[in-house]
């Protein structure tokens, strides 16, 4: 067992307190030293309530010592997304246009769902404006690092809660992902990360941004993930488009391996450009799973590039989400999300209601992979983490954040499960992830399928030792 109470998963936690050979105190007090020390440089969270966090932690060591913790994740310092409501606490999504005085008086049901299972909420951790992009800056909280390399981005939109968890600042995250918004921040920073299917994790209110977006969790052990699935995935009334609650617990049969599964492999999905370093890397991992007993073959879904289908739905969130805002609140938004929103006001009703139809066509094409194939993988994204501070990593190339994430948001559009798992690193030392996606539903598969690679590849951790701005 390693000693740094910061290097632990949640499930390695939960254990020493349960053996009572560490306690929820002493944790909290680690983690709250670390973002002390390495907030300053990496800038993951824009608000940290450590007293409430001591506060929360020995209540839990109380209840620990009683031999009758709260529920599944008593104790487990966690932090959260600040798009996701949080009782007490503003929620600025990283915009100068709301307003911090609240009030603030509910709880997101994925929050909800983690105080009442007793984890210790440390604070919120930064987002772009509204999560808008995949990359993590904002004119409210600045520019959010990342710890492989803090000269690098670690991705977005939920960037701050995966270069926080990457860095120890807590071992569990909840994050948002409308386009990539878990993925890509997951595979820049070396976590795992589940976008589940859409209303697995009940949400509210619904995205500005749509039926695209979905919550889920980012930790560093999958087994970690499973677990926040138990929690996270809980009924709640106020989101209309959840799924009927499913009461299985993800971690029974998580170990059970990959055996005998038609699994695919595509490296572009028959469009995308990927740089060679990051393909050869991603070719590798998904041999890996012909090792552990999958059947494993090359085939590419067959559906065209679903950049346009896609930007259609993002774009005009964008204008509905700041169509509401005063000409002077609009002044004071992202430049990249003014333009894209201007955007999406200029599409039509009738072309929005064919890029809806497309998007059906396009979920009813991967059903019928899916009979063939039980799981699909490709790399995360074609590319390791780039300069922080910039949407895009290459400016003659490409204009917006969709141009370098074509793996992402197809299943986004889709609805179905996707994670993403390191699968080693760029001789620059920069982690690449590892793309796997399920059917609809298969959200149990997709993680049983990621703890089967991450037993022959288990995930790393940056060297903090010399981190330095």
């Amino acid at each position: 067992m390693k000693t740094d109470l910061c290097s632990l998963s949640a499930t390695e936690l939960l254990q020493l307190y349960r053996a009572r050979k560490a306690s929820p105190v002493e944790a909290t007090r680690a983690v709250l030293a670390r973002i002390e020390k390495l907030n300053p440089v990496l800038n993951c969270f824009c608000l940290v309530d450590a007293r409430t966090a001591l506060a929360s932690a020995r209540e839990s060591e109380a209840r620990w010592r009683k031999g009758a913790p709260k529920g599944a994740l008593d104790g487990v310092p966690t932090s959260i997304k600040d798009l996701l409501l949080t009782r007490g606490w503003p929620t600025l999504r990283g915009s100068r246009t709301v307003d911090p005085k609240g009030p603030w008086n509910d709880d997101a049901p994925c929050v909800a769902r983690l105080r009442e299972h007793g984890a210790v909420l440390l604070g919120k951790t930064n987002t772009p404006e509204f999560g808008w992009k995949g990359v993590t800056d904002s004119a409210l909280a600045g520019i959010t690092r990342n710890p492989w390399n803090p000269k690098m981005t670690p991705g977005g939109s939920s960037g701050g809660s995966a270069a926080a968890v990457a860095a120890g600042m807590g071992p569990l995250t909840v994050g948002t992902d409308g386009g990539g918004s878990i993925r890509i921040p997951c595979a820049f920073t070396g976590l795992f990360g589940l976008k589940p299917s859409f209303g697995r994790v009940p949400a509210w209110p619904l995205s500005p941004f749509g039926t695209v977006a979905h919550v889920g969790p980012m930790t560093r052990t999958v087994t970690d993930a499973a677990l926040m699935m138990n929690v996270l995935s809980l009924p709640d009334a106020r989101d209309w488009h959840a799924l009927p609650h499913d009461p299985r617990d993800y971690r029974v049969g998580l170990e059970d391996g990959v055996k005998g599964l038609r699994i695919a492999y595509s490296a572009t999905l028959g469009y995308a450009e990927v740089e060679k370093e990051v393909a050869a890397l991603a070719r590798k991992a998904a041999l890996r799973f012909a090792e552990l007993g999958a059947r494993v073959e090359e085939a590419d879904p067959g559906f065209e590039n679903a950049g346009p289908v896609f930007i259609a739905h993002w774009f005009a969130g964008a204008a509905a989400l700041l169509r509401n805002l005063g000409a002077e609140q609009v002044k004071l938004v992202d430049p990249g999300l003014r333009d894209i929103a201007r955007q999406g006001a200029r599409i039509r009703t009738l072309d929005y209601l064919d890029a809806v139809q497309k998007r059906g066509q396009l979920g009813v094409q991967m059903n019928r992979f899916h009979e063939k194939y039980d799981l699909l993988l490709t790399p995360t994204l074609p590319l390791a983490a780039f300069e922080a501070g910039r949407e895009v990593a290459h400016v003659l190339k490409e204009k917006r954040w969709t141009d370098w994430s074509p793996f992402s948001y197809p299943f986004n559009l889709t609805q179905q499960p996707a994670a993403s798992i390191p699968c080693g690193a760029t001789r620059k030392g920069l982690p690449v992830g590892l793309h796997i996606v399920g059917a609809r539903y298969a959200d149990a598969l997709v993680l049983r399928a990621a703890r089967a690679f991450e037993s022959m590849v288990p995930i790393a951790l940056p060297d903090l030792a010399n981190l330095k701005a």
